[in-house]
């Protein structure tokens, strides 16, 4: 089953790292705790100082938290890393008109990954970065 993409929970770790590490957090002391070559946390760091959510120093570096941890929702990560062309999550293929199932299931199938998408998104709504930070296996860091 092929997945979404991992900007998401890589974005989603790089802001939990930062909000629960005392030291100066450059990209490649991020990439040490991803797992993730630090081009692509540039990348993703790119994105979530686009959205407001981190900064970086000049000069030597070191990302910030531009937002409290407990301002941060994961939808503001969700929609700051571009996971979704056109507030759509699941794409269409082209069906052959011709069909009887082809014709009609675009209409038949979106309204119901619609409603599917904007369950997703109003969980993700729910849930902030400091909400992660405080449960149990993330307090056995301190």
């Amino acid at each position: 089953m092929k997945q979404l993409s991992s900007r998401f929970t890589i974005a989603v770790h790089i802001l939990t790292f930062i909000s629960s590490v005392s030291e100066e957090c450059t990209g490649d002391f991020i990439a040490a705790s991803v797992n993730a070559n630090p081009v692509i946390i540039r990348k993703i760091m790119s994105m979530l100082k686009k959205a407001g959510l981190v900064d970086v120093r000049p000069g030597v570096g070191g990302a910030y938290m531009k937002k409290d941890a407990s301002l941060i929702t994961l939808l503001d990560v969700y929609n700051a890393v571009d996971i979704i062309d056109d507030d759509q999550l699941f794409h269409f293929h082209n069906p052959v008109i011709e069909c009887p199932v082809g014709r009609v299931i675009d209409t038949t199938l979106r309204a119901e990954l619609k409603e599917a998408q904007a369950a997703m998104e109003h969980r993700l709504k729910q849930v902030t970065i400091q909400q992660l930070l405080n449960q149990p296996e993330m307090n056995k860091l301190n």
